[in-house]
C-alpha cells in the first residue's frame, strides 16, 4: 500500500470483518481496549463496530493526555499564567480544557493572562527569544510522542543561553497506565472493566518500540497489538487479538510495521533520558496515582524546570461531580452513559476533558457515533413495525 485512501477500502475492511466472524468462538466473549484516542476516532468515525460480531466489544480507553491531565494540574497551569511576567504557551485542545469552578486556560485569557496557543515547541523558543522581559513558559504535555519535542526545545534553549525559557512538564507514560488499569487495587476500588487484550498506540511506539510491552503482556497474559490508526490498521489489529487469544497465546505483536520497530527510536530515546526521569507517581484522571506514569526534568535542569522556578502547588482540585470523564477513561462507561453527554456537555460546552479533545471518547461519539446509533433505533422500529 502506498497511499491513504487504499489504508481506508471498504471491501478489504468487510472482508477482514468476514475473518473475524469465521474465527470468533461462540462461547467466547472479547474485549479489547483501545488505549489511544487515535483508535476510537477511527472506530467511531468508519463504523467498525457495526462490522464487528455481538460477542467483540471494542473498549474506549484513557485516550490522549489532554483527556488524562489531572484538573489540579491545570488550575496551577491557569494561576501560574495569571502571574503578570508570565508568558504561558500551549497547545490548542488544552485552552478549552475545564478546570475548577468554570475556569479554562481560554477564559484566563479572555481575562488578561498572556496565554498563547502554539503548534510547536519551537513556537514558544522563539516568543522567548524576541520578548527576553518575558518568562515563558512551555504548557508540555503528551505522551512518549511529544516527549522528544520538548527534549530538543531544552536543548536549543540552552544553546542560545535563553533564561527566560522553562517547561511545566506534563509528559506522562503510556506502559505505567496500562499496567496500572490491570493491576493497582485502587483503581479496581474505583470500577473496571474486564480486559481481554490491548491495541497499543502506534505514534507512541514509533519512539519507545514495542518491547517496554513484553512484560506486562506476559505476566498478564493478556496480548498487545500496536496499530496504526487508519481503519484497516484497526480491523487488522482486531483480527490479529482474537487469533492471540484462540491461540492461547499472550505477546506483543507489530501490526504498524511501516513505521514501528521492536526497539523505537533509539536516537529520540536519549534525548528524552538526558533531560528528563520518571515521576515515582504521577495523577492520571480517572486512574488516580500511577506509579512512574510521568516524567519530569533532571535536577541538573533545573533551573528550566517551571515548577520549580515558580513554586508551583498543584492544589487538590476535583473533578464536576456529575461529569463521567473518570469512568469513562477506564472503560467502565461509554459516552451516552453520562447524564450531561449531549445535553449540558457539547463540544461547544464542554464540562468534561474527553468532549474537548477531538480524540475524546466523548468527542469521537459526539461526532459520529450518536448518527449510527439514531440509525439502529430507527431500524429497530422498522423491524417491529
Amino acid at each position: 500500500m502506498k497511499y491513504i485512501d487504499e489504508y481506508r477500502d471498504g471491501r478489504l475492511a468487510k472482508d477482514i470483518a468476514r475473518q473475524i466472524s469465521e474465527e470468533v468462538r461462540p462461547d467466547v466473549n472479547y474485549h479489547f481496549m483501545e488505549f489511544c484516542g487515535g483508535h476510537t476516532h477511527a472506530i467511531s468515525r468508519y463504523g467498525l463496530e457495526d462490522l464487528l460480531p455481538d460477542n467483540v466489544r471494542m473498549i474506549h480507553g484513557p485516550g490522549c493526555p489532554v483527556c488524562v491531565l489531572p484538573i489540579g494540574r491545570l488550575d496551577a497551569a491557569i494561576a501560574l499564567a495569571q502571574r503578570p511576567e508570565v508568558t504561558l504557551c500551549t497547545y490548542g485542545d488544552l485552552m478549552r480544557v475545564p478546570g475548577s469552578n468554570g475556569s479554562s486556560l481560554l477564559k484566563a485569557k479572555a481575562a488578561g493572562a498572556d496565554i498563547r496557543m502554539v503548534y510547536s515547541t519551537l513556537d514558544a523558543l522563539r516568543i522567548a527569544e524576541a520578548e527576553p522581559h518575558r518568562e515563558v513558559v512551555f504548557f508540555a504535555i503528551g505522551f512518549e510522542t511529544t516527549t522528544p519535542p520538548t527534549a530538543l526545545a531544552l536543548r536549543a534553549a540552552i544553546d542560545k543561553g535563553l533564561e527566560n525559557f522553562s517547561i511545566y512538564c506534563n509528559h506522562v507514560l503510556t506502559p505505567a497506565a496500562i499496567q496500572t488499569i490491570l493491576a493497582s487495587p485502587e483503581v479496581a476500588k474505583l470500577g473496571t472493566v474486564k480486559v481481554d487484550g490491548f491495541i497499543g498506540p502506534a505514534h507512541v511506539s514509533t519512539v519507545i518500540g514495542t518491547e517496554p510491552y513484553d512484560a506486562f503482556a506476559e505476566n498478564f497474559r493478556k496480548p498487545v497489538v500496536v496499530a496504526g490508526f487508519e481503519p484497516l490498521d484497526v480491523i487488522q489489529a482486531i483480527l490479529m487479538l482474537v487469533r492471540q487469544i484462540n491461540e492461547g497465546r499472550y505477546v506483543v505483536e507489530n501490526q504498524y510495521i511501516r513505521a514501528v520497530k521492536p526497539g523505537g527510536n533509539r536516537k529520540a530515546q536519549a534525548e528524552v533520558a538526558e533531560f528528563f526521569e520518571q515521576r515515582e507517581s504521577f495523577e492520571w484522571r480517572g486512574l488516580g496515582d500511577v506509579p512512574q506514569g510521568a516524567l519530569r526534568l533532571r535536577e541538573a535542569y533545573s533551573h528550566y524546570d517551571a515548577e520549580k522556578r515558580f513554586g508551583l502547588v498543584t492544589p487538590a482540585s476535583k473533578d464536576n461531580p456529575a461529569c463521567d470523564c473518570g469512568a469513562i477513561l477506564r472503560g467502565v462507561k461509554r459516552p451516552t452513559d453520562c447524564k450531561l453527554f449531549g445535553t449540558a456537555c457539547t463540544p461547544d460546552t464542554p464540562m468534561g476533558s474527553c468532549m474537548v479533545s477531538s480524540e475524546g471518547a466523548c468527542a469521537a461519539h459526539w461526532t459520529y457515533g450518536r448518527f449510527r446509533e439514531h440509525a439502529k433505533t430507527k431500524e429497530i422500529e422498522r423491524s417491529v413495525a
